[in-house]
C-alpha cells in the first residue's frame, strides 16, 4: 500500500533577501513550494519579501542577520533548524557593491568591508549549515557571486576581486562536499536592473566625466541580448540549481549575463 502522505516542502535560507536579487529569488523559491528563511540586516524589508512569499502558500521566517557577524550567523542557523527541522538549500546572496574608483584612491576601511561581506560572509554562511546538510548527505548551496569578477568594468577592483575570490571558494568547496551528496554551486550574474546597477552607472558616470546615460548604453551595447538582466531570470537559475533535478551539477559557475560573459 503506498504512503499518500505529501512530501514535506523543501526549506531554503536566504541571505540578503529584503531586496533585488534576493527578494526575487526569495519569491520564486517561494513559487516553486519552498518553505524560505529570510535573513537580512533590515527587518522590516525582510517582513515586506515574507508576506509576499506567503502568498505562494508556503511557511516564512525572518531572521535579522549580518552575515560578517559569526554570532549573527550562528543564531541564523540555530533557529532556522529549530523551525524546520532541515535545509535543504541556502543561497548566500548577501553582497555590497562596494567602493567606487581607482584603486589607489580608495580607502581601506571600505576594502576591508566588501571582502568582509562578499567573502567571509559566504564563509560563515556555509559553514553555519554544512554541518548537518553533510549529515543527511544532501543539500545545496548556491553562491551569488557577479561577471565583474570575471571581466574589469572601470573603479570595480574591491568589488571584482571579493567576487573572483568566489570562483576558487566555491569549486574547492564543491570538491570536499561532493562525496556526501552535497553540491555547491556559483551563479554570476551580469548587469541586472535595479538600484544596486542604477548606482553603478552614477559611479561610473562621475567617475569618467560622462553621462549617465552614456555609461548605460556603453554597457547594453557590450550585452548581445542588448538589454539588461531581470532580477527573476536570475531568480529561476537559483530554483534550478537547487530545487530543479541537477543532482550532478555541482562546482558550475553560471552565467546568468545575457552573454556578456560566456566562460
Amino acid at each position: 500500500m503506498s504512503d499518500s502522505r505529501p512530501l514535506p516542502a523543501p526549506v531554503a535560507v536566504v541571505t540578503g533577501a529584503g531586496r533585488g536579487i534576493g527578494r526575487a529569488i526569495a519569491l520564486a523559491l517561494a513559487g516553486a513550494g519552498a518553505d524560505v528563511v529570510l535573513a537580512g540586516r533590515d527587518l522590516s524589508t525582510l517582513e515586506a519579501t515574507a508576506e509576499a512569499a506567503a502568498t505562494a502558500g508556503v511557511a516564512t521566517l525572518c531572521v535579522r542577520t549580518d552575515v560578517t557577524s559569526e554570532e549573527d550567523v550562528a543564531v541564523l542557523g540555530r533557529v532556522s533548524y529549530e523551525r524546520f527541522g532541515v535545509v535543504d538549500a541556502v543561497v548566500a546572496n548577501s553582497g555590497i557593491g562596494g567602493p567606487s574608483g581607482p584603486l589607489w584612491e580608495l580607502d581601506r576601511k571600505a576594502w576591508d568591508e566588501t571582502f568582509a561581506v562578499n567573502v567571509t560572509g559566504v564563509f560563515l554562511s556555509a559553514r553555519a549549515f554544512l554541518p548537518a546538510m553533510l549529515a543527511r548527505r544532501r543539500g545545496s548551496i548556491v553562491v551569488v557571486g557577479s561577471m565583474t569578477g570575471k571581466r574589469p568594468l572601470w573603479g570595480r577592483t574591491p568589488y571584482a576581486a571579493s567576487k573572483l575570490a568566489l570562483v576558487g571558494l566555491v569549486r574547492t568547496l564543491a570538491l570536499e562536499t561532493a562525496p556526501s551528496g552535497v553540491r555547491v554551486n556559483l551563479l554570476s550574474p551580469g548587469p541586472v536592473e535595479g538600484e544596486r546597477m542604477d548606482w553603478v552607472f552614477r559611479a561610473q558616470a562621475e567617475g569618467r566625466g560622462i553621462p549617465v546615460e552614456e555609461a548605460r548604453a556603453e554597457m547594453v551595447a557590450q550585452i548581445p541580448i542588448g538589454r539588461l538582466v531581470e532580477p527573476p531570470e536570475v531568480a529561476n537559475a537559483v530554483v534550478s540549481l537547487t530545487l530543479g533535478e541537477l543532482s550532478a551539477v555541482t562546482g558550475v559557475d553560471l552565467n546568468v549575463s545575457g552573454g556578456m560573459v560566456m566562460y
